[in-house]
């Protein structure tokens, strides 16, 4: 299943990225989801994880990922870390992810996950998202879904950045592809998807 997947993200031309592409084949999903789950580790669709949470379907994944644009020097921001898959895929593709999530056996989960592949360049953080960092992040995905346009991440977007992230009621949310240029923001939807809710400040009621 997991080659039949590369194979139709490729040849139907819905994943660009040949790097990403690689990733996606030398990381192995089966070791992020739970155990009970191995079998269908490849299935198009999301998985249950801990604490009620889901790891997303590999096509969803795959496509906010690629449109990201990651470059190697990016230093990228993520928010919702899981069990960790998504930045062990990008943790190929850039120089260093800060993944951040409030579930404590989920941070657990994923700081295990990515020591046992021995990735060093992605770094998770207990937070929901609002922490002010000192630096500005060429790319930021969240992976959680969004009442609004969280505030906190405009600022932490650098010049020229892409931001990716579900927005809309818990029911249904728009993907949306945000590039800041100088003080512009450039927005461009990319379908409809559903993801569990955002936690904390910028979360739901």
């Amino acid at each position: 299943m997991k080659h039949e997947l590369f194979e139709l993200w490729k040849n139907f031309g819905i994943i660009k990225n040949e790097a990403l592409l690689r990733a996606f084949l030398e990381i192995p999903r089966e070791e992020f989801v739970l155990d009970e789950y191995i079998e269908h580790a490849y299935d198009d669709h999301p998985l249950p994880t801990l604490s009620g949470q889901t790891i997303s379907q590999p096509s969803t994944m795959m496509i906010m990922i690629d449109a990201l644009d990651l470059k190697k020097d990016d230093v990228v921001l993520e928010i919702g870390a899981g069990t960790g898959y998504s930045a062990a895929i990008m943790s190929r593709l850039s120089d260093r992810i800060y993944t951040a999530e409030t579930i404590t056996e989920l941070i657990e989960m994923a700081r295990k996950n990515l020591e046992k592949q021995e990735i060093e360049n992605v770094e998770v953080m207990r937070d929901d998202g609002t922490l002010e960092f000192y630096m500005k992040f060429n790319k930021i995905i969240v992976t959680c879904a969004c009442p609004a346009i969280p505030r906190v991440l405009i600022e932490q977007l650098g010049n020229q950045g892409i931001l990716i992230l579900p927005i809309g009621p818990k029911s249904s949310q728009s993907m949306l592809k945000i590039k800041k240029e100088d003080d512009k923001l450039l927005v461009e939807e990319m379908g409809d998807f559903i993801f569990v809710p955002l936690q904390g400040m910028y979360g739901y009621d």
